[in-house]
């Protein structure tokens, strides 16, 4: 039965990221919406021309200059909605993760309960918490003061209290935090999110309101002390910091202007999208969303329609590399390297990366350490994330994810599928059977985005094949020494003879599927080994191709790898030509 579709049919969606803006036109095409074009262009949100405007026109050209069809009037304004002549776009969204981190100060009352959800919230947003107070913090009341005008936040999230509890305490808070704002230049005063003891808004209204620029209110994160809920504040947070970037970047007002409003976050869009997958696929192991940029590293997790959003500006690939490189091992990055180079090259590399992250690894070199900063980046932001991850997806390992959708140009612009998926493997460690994707136009944020305007475009153009399928991976969890056989595969085709492996500990194996084929795959564990089944415990399942077909690994969780580098670098080589590198 045909799904009607609304009289608003083309949307033209805008990502501003810290290097590169991308345009993505969506139309409908024999009765579905599709994904028709990209553009590109650099990024302008900083000096000489410090205005995103100009990057979102070029961006909008180049699409205009692909498709033939015509978005910008001679004024370079957006034309809304669609004229008679073909020209323009019924409908505009935007997505923003340009800009600087947002200093934020957290206040709230005890340090294991509300000052951990303000945390848990500050990190939705591209948030990077410069200060903290709660009741347990040991500073004279002038001291935390003083604190908070040090920490020249951007933003205050205001936490504490379960709803009709506690309230001399948070005024306290609230006349700590008031105080500090009245003593700061009224143009440099912070946002104020109120996220506490709903009981006391009027008077968080009648003490701050005055003090601050934009003073907003969201449910209460800590209802009780065994209930956290973060959904209603994350969504209340977004709006904040599009606000915030308004006063930032030039260029964002017209954003908003041409989108009515519709402007949001790339992160928090990311993981709208992603909650949405859980929920449309019904996926038991849940969906993954990782973005590896230059502003910083996101992961969203999707647990059947519960989310989990984080968002680290420290381990962005752009300015904070210099920070990452002071703070960090760098032998934990150089394990991860292929090539022999020296550490003193691996450190001026990363300087350089921070000061010009737009830059295109040439040199074979270049590109070995650029991986190799994706690969550990990566794996920090995700291993940080999982400890807020639902208590039955917690442990040493990560969870078994049905779907792993991964973006940004450090995760999607590999020389080959094989390395994409090799980097993604390395980093993420995923257990269990898992289909890999690639975002390689940073679609699930414009996605995300659209929703709020069209609920039928996002689930029409995902079923377009907007996206790389790699192919499913088989991760294999064991305990049994290197070399010993843990599992027995058979992959029943449906148009050919089927294919037996016997796979032993410490191998990656590749099997031929091709993208859109299905077939059965019958896996039996040795040795109590782990496939996402529970220890021992083999099935058969329906698998899917891709780029590279089906891959099985049992290199191990964690992966070890051997503390000698000539012999670490002959087996980067050797996964790498598994995966036809």
């Amino acid at each position: 039965m045909p799904i009607s579709l609304t009289d608003d049919h083309s949307l033209l969606a805008v990502d501003v990221g810290a290097t590169t803006t991308r345009a993505a036109l969506f139309d409908v095409v024999e009765g579905g919406y599709r994904f028709l074009a990209v553009g590109q262009a650099p990024s302008t949100a900083e000096a000489p021309f410090k205005d995103i405007g100009l990057g979102v026109r070029a961006a909008i050209e180049n699409i205009q200059s692909i498709t033939g069809r015509t978005f910008l009037d001679a004024d370079r304004k957006l034309i809304s909605p669609s004229r008679a002549d073909g020209s323009g776009v019924d409908l505009f969204t935007a997505t923003l993760s340009a800009g600087p981190s947002i200093r934020t100060v957290i206040v709230g009352l005890l340090a294991d309960v509300s000052l951990e959800s303000a945390r848990r919230l500050a990190e939705t947003a591209y948030g990077r918490v410069v200060e903290s107070l709660s009741l347990a913090d040991r500073r004279r009341p002038d001291e935390q003061i003083d604190a908070i005008l040090r920490a020249r936040p951007d933003l205050i999230v205001l936490a504490g209290g379960t709803d009709g509890g506690a309230s001399r305490s948070v005024h306290m808070m609230l006349d700590t935090a008031g105080l500090a704002c009245y003593l700061m230049p009224k143009e440099k005063r912070p946002a104020i999110l109120f996220a506490g003891n709903n009981s006391l808004a009027d008077d968080v209204k009648r003490l701050l309101e005055s003090l601050t620029p934009a003073l907003h209110f969201s449910p209460n994160l800590r209802p009780s002390l065994d209930v956290e809920d973060l959904d209603p504040a994350m969504s209340e947070l977004s709006q904040i910091v599009t606000g915030i970037r308004r006063g930032q970047l030039r260029g964002v007002d017209e954003l908003e202007a041409w989108s009515n409003g519709h402007v949001f976050p790339t992160a928090y869009a990311t993981g709208r999208m992603t909650r949405f997958l859980s929920r449309l696929t019904g996926a038991s192991g849940g969906v993954l969303s990782v973005t590896l940029g230059a502003s910083a590293a996101s992961v969203a997790a999707g647990f059947n329609g519960d989310l989990c959003l984080r968002v680290y500006p420290q381990y962005g690939l752009g300015e904070n590399l210099a920070a990452l490189a002071q703070n960090t091992d760098l032998d934990e990055l150089i394990r991860w390297l292929s090539l022999d180079i020296h550490q003193n090259s691996v450190r001026d590399a990363i300087y350089q990366r921070s000061l010009y992250p737009s830059t295109v690894p040439v040199t074979p070199e270049e590109r070995a350490i650029s991986q190799a900063l994706a690969r550990h980046t990566l794996h920090l932001a995700v291993r940080a994330a999982q400890r807020d991850f639902p208590p039955a997806a917690r442990s040493d390992l990560l969870p078994a994810f049905e779907f792993i959708f991964a973006s940004g140009a450090a995760l999607t612009d590999g020389a080959t599928p094989g390395q994409n998926l090799l980097l993604l493997l390395d980093a993420l460690q995923p257990t269990g059977v898992t289909q890999a994707m690639l975002d390689r136009n940073n679609l699930l944020p414009l996605l995300g985005a659209a929703a709020d305007l069209n609920q039928l475009l996002p689930v029409q153009a995902l079923e377009s094949g907007a996206f790389l399928n790699l192919g499913t991976t088989v991760s294999v969890v064991s305990a049994a020494s290197h070399g010993a056989p843990v599992l027995r595969a058979r992959l029943r085709y449906a148009d050919r003879n089927e294919a037996n492996i016997e796979v032993k500990r410490g191998a990656l194996e590749l099997l031929p599927l091709g993208a859109g084929e299905a077939a059965k795959l019958t896996l039996q564990p040795l040795h109590r080994a782990d496939v996402g089944f529970g220890p021992g415990r083999g099935q058969t399942i329906t698998v899917h191709g891709g780029a590279l077909g089906l891959v099985i690994d049992a290199r191990g969780r964690p992966l070890q790898l051997p503390s000698d580098a000539v012999r670490r670098r002959e087996l980067f080589k050797k996964w790498l030509w598994t995966l036809g590198g």
